[in-house]
């Protein structure tokens, strides 16, 4: 089956993407390929199923780049994204040993023995494939069937983090198994001895063989967990909330370029790596798939922000990472279940209540900017003796930062001093 692989990857790459010119279309690449396997015996040995679908893998890849729906198709290299693709199977090619152990045709391999893990309908095609850590894998091209509505589930909000995994409206908190501290501590010492490896030696393939292992249990992990939850929010509630993130675009490297070189660019690393751990794209393609038609994106613009209970808006209000304390209210919950909330809220057709017992600050900025409660009947700023404005700070007043929306120092409460032109936290 390697090669088959081989042959897979030199048909698309030689044939198929030509330097120095446009790409020749299908009929033109498969006239190409009928004179290669003339001239190579090594060549015409292969199946020509398999090296047909190479290209016709290659044209549509170019298709969709084109049409601006997907990047541009990159050289295929060994060890990466290996694998081959049947087409026009035949009901006797699949087959089933025993409960768990099935058999597969492959042309000019023969019969191949898989792990029967699921069950699955009658398909026209697979796909062979090997992974980094040299693990080979068969997917059949079948299309699920959606997981039905519970009828009267709700409306379930989900927040994604990256302390958290997920966070849910309800008040559950997910997060995604990864590797122990056993598994994390080999493979630093791995990592340090590929360092220390020559190139192109057998230690250093060694070496690599372990790494990526090591890499693909974690991947499994994350895959069974995304897997589970999607599962479970889909036969749990009638629609799922989720925020419109743009993932691809979050994790993007801080690099920049030689004229204009990024900053903090290892601290953005770090954080792309945890984003990408928690399964933050991979989680909302299979709810998707799951749910179709029941996922709702909401604007995550002051999810965070904002207290589900009285809908004061103020950044101060989120004291770390896991604690959401409202200035206004004092409102205590878990920062990410309060933003779940939100979410949940806003996709049910109503946002946080807003509080009617205090009255918002009258400044020339719009309430929701200044997030300040105000005292009533007292003027508005620049109204008052000259002075105590936004000017130096009054008699027996401290001096405080100044706030985005109220334009001026706060006297603290208690403390004495003019209060005719001041605001401060409830």
């Amino acid at each position: 089956m390697r090669v088959l692989c081989g042959i897979s990857r030199w048909s698309s790459t030689l044939i198929g993407g030509r330097a120095g010119g446009a790409a020749p279309g299908f009929a033109e690449q498969c006239r190409q390929l009928t004179e290669a396997r003339a001239a190579f015996a090594w060549l015409g040995a292969g199946s020509v199923t398999v090296q047909q679908q190479a290209l016709k893998d290659f044209h549509q890849a170019m298709a969709n780049f084109f049409g601006k729906t997907h990047r541009k198709p990159t050289w295929r290299s060994r060890g990466r994204n290996e694998g081959f693709r049947i087409v026009a199977i035949k009901p006797g090619d699949v087959r089933r040993v025993s409960r768990n152990v099935g058999e597969v045709r492959i042309p000019k391999v023969g019969w191949v023995r898989f792990r029967w893990s699921r069950p699955v309908a009658e398909a026209k095609s697979y796909r062979v494939t090997r992974d980094a850590s040299g693990r080979w894998h068969v997917a059949f091209a079948v299309i699920p069937e959606p997981i039905p509505a519970p009828g009267a589930g709700g409306v379930v909000g989900v927040d994604r983090g990256v302390a958290v995994s997920a966070a849910l409206s309800t008040g559950e908190v997910l997060s995604v198994p990864a590797l122990r501290d056993t598994e994390r501590k080999r493979l630093l010492r791995l990592q340090r001895r590929l360092a220390r490896a020559k190139r192109g030696s057998n230690r250093r393939t060694k070496v690599k063989l372990a790494i990526a292992r090591l890499k693909a249990r974690e991947t499994d992990r994350r895959k069974d967990w995304v897997e589970k939850t999607s599962t479970d929010l889909a036969r749990r509630f009638e629609v799922i909330a989720v925020e419109a993130l743009k993932v691809s675009a979050m994790t993007r490297s801080a690099c920049g370029t030689v004229e204009t070189p990024g900053r903090h660019v290892r601290q953005k690393a770090s954080l792309n790596r945890g984003i990408l751990a928690a399964g933050w794209g991979r989680l909302v393609i299979r709810l998707e798939h799951k749910a179709p038609g029941r996922i709702q994106k909401i604007n995550p613009c002051f999810t965070s922000q904002t207290c589900n209970a009285c809908g004061h808006r103020a950044r101060e209000s989120r004291e770390s990472q896991a604690l959401f304390r409202c200035v206004a209210c004092g409102h205590q919950v878990n920062a990410d279940v309060n933003a779940a909330r939100n979410i949940r809220d806003t996709a049910a057709g109503h946002a946080p209540p807003a509080p009617a017992s205090v009255p918002w600050c009258s400044t020339r900025r719009t309430s929701a900017r200044c997030g300040r409660a105000a005292v009533p009947g007292l003027p508005r700023r620049g109204a008052g003796a000259r002075g105590v404005g936004r000017g130096k700070a009054g008699a027996g007043e401290k001096r405080r930062p100044a706030s985005p929306g109220c334009g001026g120092r706060r006297p603290w409460p208690g403390r004495g001093g003019p209060q005719s032109l001041r605001c401060w936290r409830r």
